[in-house]
């Protein structure tokens, strides 16, 4: 089955962002437990590229194809999973990169929507939180996008956020999105 072209996430808005977000229809990879398991020889770059066998995977259907059956193990590696097979793949960093995000809203009233490298959409919230990692000096914030898999917020979406930054609750300054406070700055 051949996969739908992606929205062009610029001219979308937010609601209708958020409506793809919800109607996203992935694979029941949770359920899957296959018995046979092995290695893809596969790697996600830290910069969200795909490798096989140490060659970039250039088809993004093929990479998009690849992420829709991409699960987070308990231990924390990573497999690619079918109802009969389960294949190990590397991941540098995250499996994902957020490369664009749309905003609206003021205040508490705030919506922060992103697109990844995969164009998946993914909406800020409790469930879907974002959190700053590294330091002061070099930051590395993430996405909770599922299952325990994260998307590294590319740095000029970054820099798009910060710019944004309002006072939260407890004074620290960061954004909110569907209701809930992620302070950029340290305790």
């Amino acid at each position: 089955m051949p996969m739908q072209p992606p929205a062009d996430f610029a001219s979308l808005s937010l609601a209708e962002v958020a409506r793809l977000a919800a109607e996203a229809k992935l694979p029941p990879v949770d359920r899957w437990n296959p018995t046979h398991c092995g290695d893809s020889e596969m790697r996600i770059a830290a910069d969200g590229s795909w490798f096989h066998q140490g060659s970039p995977i250039t088809r993004a259907e093929l990479v998009r194809l690849f992420a829709t059956i991409l699960r987070r193990e308990s231990d924390g590696s990573h497999v690619l999973v079918t109802p009969v097979e389960k294949l190990s793949i590397a991941v540098d960093d995250a499996p994902f990169v957020a490369v664009e995000a749309k905003l609206s809203g003021d205040g508490e009233q705030g919506r922060i929507a992103f697109r990844l490298n995969t164009e998946e959409v993914a909406v800020a919230d409790a469930e879907h939180p974002i959190r700053i990692e590294g330091t002061h000096d070099a930051p590395r914030p993430y996405l909770r996008v599922r299952g325990g898999m994260d998307a590294l917020i590319s740095r000029s979406v970054f820099y798009e956020l910060v710019e944004q930054m309002v006072a939260g609750p407890d004074g620290r300054r960061g954004l909110w999105s569907e209701g809930a406070f992620f302070p950029f700055e340290p305790a």
